[in-house]
């Protein structure tokens, strides 16, 4: 005889049945109280000589954070073309995001003033991890961000060399090795 399976979504503290019908497994719990067995997130002891029903409880696939529009993500540059960059977001928020969300900075959203004059290779180079602002969920591939605020753009880059380069102007990063100096959308660093 073929046991039936079936799957309600239930919450924590959800009454599942009475302890006569069935027996706590995993995600569900017994109560003295009433006599009933609820829903848990902590499994039960197994009790092999039971032969009542056995009930459990399968927690929802936990989502991490996903980006929104209005919120300051962090991702890292993968391509920089000659209107767009790709960036891989790792961050929304202070929280890392568990699927791959791919954003697109587009040359009209890199700075607020003379955005006739961008040279995407200018502000950014692929490793470059930068903070930007969720505009808008943009199409099936990609969100569109910007960097047009001070406090957005490259955080952190890596010179030729090898080396983490120190942001030395609005528009210049160099590295600590060599002294050579590149250029970058810098984003502007709050000093405590």
């Amino acid at each position: 005889m073929k046991e039936r399976e079936e799957e309600n979504f239930v919450t924590p503290g959800d009454m599942l049945g009475k302890a006569l019908e069935l027996k706590p497994g995993y995600g569900a719990y017994f109560s003295s109280h009433d006599k009933a067995i609820y829903a848990s997130l902590t499994p039960a002891p197994p009790d092999s000589d039971d032969s009542r029903a056995t009930v459990e409880v399968k927690g929802h696939k936990a989502h991490g954070p996903v980006p929104e529009p209005g919120v300051v993500v962090t991702a890292r540059v993968t391509k920089v073309m000659a209107k767009i960059a790709s960036a891989d977001i790792v961050c929304v928020g202070p929280k890392s995001v568990r699927e791959k969300f791919t954003g697109i900075i587009r040359q009209q959203d890199v700075r607020a003033t003379e955005i006739d004059k961008v040279e995407m290779h200018s502000s950014f180079r692929p490793g470059d991890i930068v903070k930007a602002l969720v505009l808008s969920l943009g199409d099936a591939r990609a969100y569109y961000l910007s960097t047009a605020k001070n406090e957005l753009g490259v955080v952190s880059a890596e010179s030729v060399a090898g080396a983490t380069m120190v942001p030395i102007s609005w528009t210049e990063m160099q590295c600590p090795l060599t002294g050579q100096t590149e250029q970058r959308k810098v984003a502007k660093v709050d000093v405590v």
